[in-house]
């Protein structure tokens, strides 16, 4: 097996689009490592909300974000010993990580942290860069999206399920900013990876996109194994 590349499944998209959903089921089916980057920012600002860090200091965040003791264990998040799955999905953590997250020390600290999750036999990674900074070289590539409706009501869902208080209209236009933020950074901006699928979800369920992602993957691997 020396010398073998690792496969890796990069799932890229934006907020609420179900690319963690997607890429966690994948993971499952195939036996592989999972990774959810956008995990590591939501870390990264739940310690800085509760050190009552700046997010104007961007050095104090990058010092946080390189040290995080964080570690998952199936579908639950560590941070140190402390069960933080449910934690990090608050909306304040995640406009906090979307404010963090276009900070280039921030994303420079975290880069390490996100390779060492490429372990055998493979790995399927979600996030906002997968494909085009983090694992460029990826065997399969995919962009997964959804309208801004759909997903607002997909997060809507999400939250009500899990005791939390939602609006909709809040929602619609937390999404739509997040976007701008995201596709309009200047570092690692939120687009499509050079040869990646493009998956639309907005009337689609998980398990019509997993198993479009494992037909993907099935051909890549065929005309990998054919020398393709």
């Amino acid at each position: 097996m020396t010398g073998t590349p690792i496969p890796v499944i990069a799932i890229d998209g934006p907020t609420a689009s179900g690319k963690g959903t997607v890429a966690h089921r994948v993971a499952d089916r195939l036996g592989f490592h999972y990774l959810d980057s956008g995990a590591l920012y939501r870390l990264t600002a739940l310690v800085a909300l509760r050190h009552e860090t700046s997010l104007k200091d961007e050095h104090a965040l990058a010092k946080l974000a390189a040290g995080l003791p964080c570690s998952f264990v199936g579908e639950h998040i560590y941070l140190g010993k402390e069960d933080v799955s449910q934690a990090i999905r608050r909306e304040e953590v995640g406009n906090t990580a979307s404010r963090i997250a276009v900070l280039p020390a921030v994303r420079h600290a975290l880069v390490g942290l996100q390779l060492g999750f490429r372990k055998p036999p493979g790995l399927v990674a979600d996030g906002r860069d997968m494909g085009t900074v983090i694992f460029p070289h990826a065997q399969l590539k995919v962009f997964l999206t959804a309208s801004v409706a759909a997903r607002a009501e997909r997060r809507y869902k999400q939250l009500i399920e899990k005791g939390f208080a939602a609006n909709m209209a809040d929602l619609l236009q937390d999404l739509t900013e997040r976007d701008a933020r995201d596709a309009n950074r200047s570092i690692a901006p939120l687009k499509p990876a050079e040869g990646a699928y493009l998956l639309d979800t907005s009337d689609m369920n998980a398990d019509e996109a997993v198993s479009q992602v494992l037909n993907w993957y099935a051909a890549v691997r065929k005309r990998h194994d054919a020398g393709g």
